[in-house]
């Protein structure tokens, strides 16, 4: 880190009032470099380094921030006064008194297991690695562009608090991405790496080892082109099996975001949107059928948001978020759970150093079941199997959806069959989860994630992790075109 923890540390305890009630400062240095070879030319790399400082207070009911990029004493200090100056303020205006927030002064650390640091390995190598895959993409004329990309990410971050916190978490990131776009007639059909950076996880270069990055440029090519001969998905309702790189949305957008707890609350509404779940429905509601199980999971070493402490100091532990179908807990971190009255888990998460933290999704996974991919399609008479998303649409309580995949396949007495190109499914988020009838095994489980979810006013982009088996549903409503 180029300002040094220590020193920060130091600044911080000396700027610190002695009547403060609560302070907490969290000092985040990230790193990010996006290496891209396009048509088998070198893009211009994005690289970036942005270091600073949020600074959060609660004094007297309100709650105040400051962020400054000043990490001096007297930077931090003229920070601590301006949230001091914000608290004061919300104090006489706020719906909620925080002083009932029972902050926690967490001691620890965490640091990403990596086996190959992206550091260890030289740009020159990164760029000829990338360069091997681009030239294995377009052995046919019909492959009208092609991308080979890789993203690293270094996050350094300090959590203090006025009453002797102290936590140090070194995550590291890497998302790596192949697209395919082949052309014909008309017609064009892209083949992605799980969709845009879906591969994406906590390591080093292993992860790019173990999916066999190397190796998946042919059989994607492949797939592009056929899909160009392939007629359009079926429009009628019929069995649905999702990959899992389709769950990945499935999950995100319909019981992740539903979940969030500021948006029950009401927080988002203005511009993220609400949610069709209500605080009553916790502990009772069927969301969905009783193969369902879903966890909150940040302990998950290798998946793409994990830690061991939120935002706001608190630990992260495995949790059910949704069991044998039952909905059990709200996505919602210390603060929120506070103002509802509900337990939670620790996804209190800001995108950087100047946004505080709100409630996100994290690590959000469907458990694996008992069947194979095979088993799975044989108990399909009539239905179509997905892979791949490519387009999402959902209304502004997380409810009322369409969702798009890359590939399609029917599935006919008990066998995959015919390819079909722009598959589409829509549904009900409240009802769909009930049409839950078969939830592949470990056999069937991938590790996912992205780079790219947006909420929160100002806007705040963060990453989530994602892993789920292959899911089969009953009776959903398809259909073709793009």
């Amino acid at each position: 880190m180029y300002h040094t923890q220590d020193a920060v540390a130091r600044s911080f305890r000396a700027a610190l009032p002695a009547d403060t009630q609560f302070a907490s400062l969290r000092l985040l240095e990230e790193r990010a470099l996006t290496v891209s070879v396009r048509q088998d030319l070198l893009q211009p790399l994005a690289e970036s380094t942005d270091v600073g400082a949020m600074i959060t207070v609660i004094h007297d009911g309100g709650l105040g921030y400051a962020a400054t990029s000043d990490l001096s004493t007297s930077g931090l200090a003229a920070a601590l006064r301006r949230a001091r100056q914000w608290a004061e303020r919300t104090a006489r205006v706020a719906v909620y008194d925080y002083s009932t927030v029972q902050m926690p002064h967490p001691r620890g650390s965490y640091t990403t297991p990596v086996r190959i640091p992206v550091s260890s390995v030289s740009l020159g190598d990164q760029i000829a690695r990338l360069m091997g895959v681009s030239r294995t993409l377009h052995p046919d004329p019909r492959v009208v562009d092609w991308e080979a990309s890789l993203l690293s990410i270094e996050a350094d971050s300090l959590y203090l608090t006025s009453g002797g916190g102290e936590v140090s978490q070194q995550i590291r990131m890497i998302a790596p991405d192949i697209q395919v776009v082949a052309a014909q007639d008309g017609q064009t059909q892209r083949r992605s790496l799980g969709g845009l950076r879906g591969l994406s996880r906590q390591g080093g270069m292993e992860v790019l080892d173990e999916a066999g990055f190397d190796g998946l440029g042919p059989q994607m090519v492949e797939e592009a082109l056929a899909l160009l001969a392939a007629p359009d998905c079926p429009s009628d309702r019929r069995d649905l099996l999702l990959a899992p790189d389709q769950m990945m949305l499935q999950i995100h957008e319909s019981i992740g975001h539903p979940l969030e707890l500021d948006r029950i609350l009401g927080d988002e509404r203005n511009y993220a949107g609400t949610s069709f779940v209500t605080l009553d429905m916790f502990g009772r509601f069927a969301y969905g059928s009783p193969l369902l199980n879903v966890t909150f999971d940040p302990t998950r070493s290798e998946e793409f948001a994990s830690y061991a402490f939120d935002d706001e100091g608190t630990r992260a532990e495995r949790a059910f978020i949704i069991k044998d179908g039952i909905l059990l807990r709200p996505l919602g971190g210390l603060t929120s759970q506070t103002r509802a009255g509900l337990p939670g888990v620790a996804n209190a998460r800001a995108s950087g150093w100047n946004r505080p933290p709100i409630d996100r999704m994290a690590n959000l996974n469907v458990e694996a079941g008992d069947q194979s991919l095979a088993q799975l399609i044989a108990g399909v008479e009539r239905g179509v199997y997905m892979k791949t998303n490519v387009s999402w649409s959902i209304d502004d309580s997380r409810n009322k959806f369409q969702f798009g995949c890359e590939w399609g396949q029917l599935i006919e007495n008990g066998e995959l069959t015919s390819l079909v190109k722009n598959p589409n499914y829509r549904g009900i988020s409240a009802t769909f989860w009930t049409a839950l009838k078969g939830v592949g095994d470990r056999s069937t489980l991938e590790v996912l994630g992205t780079p790219f979810c947006g909420k929160g006013e100002p806007n705040q982009l963060i990453r989530v992790g994602h892993a789920s088996p292959a899911c089969l549903f009953g009776n959903v409503d398809v259909f073709g075109g793009a």
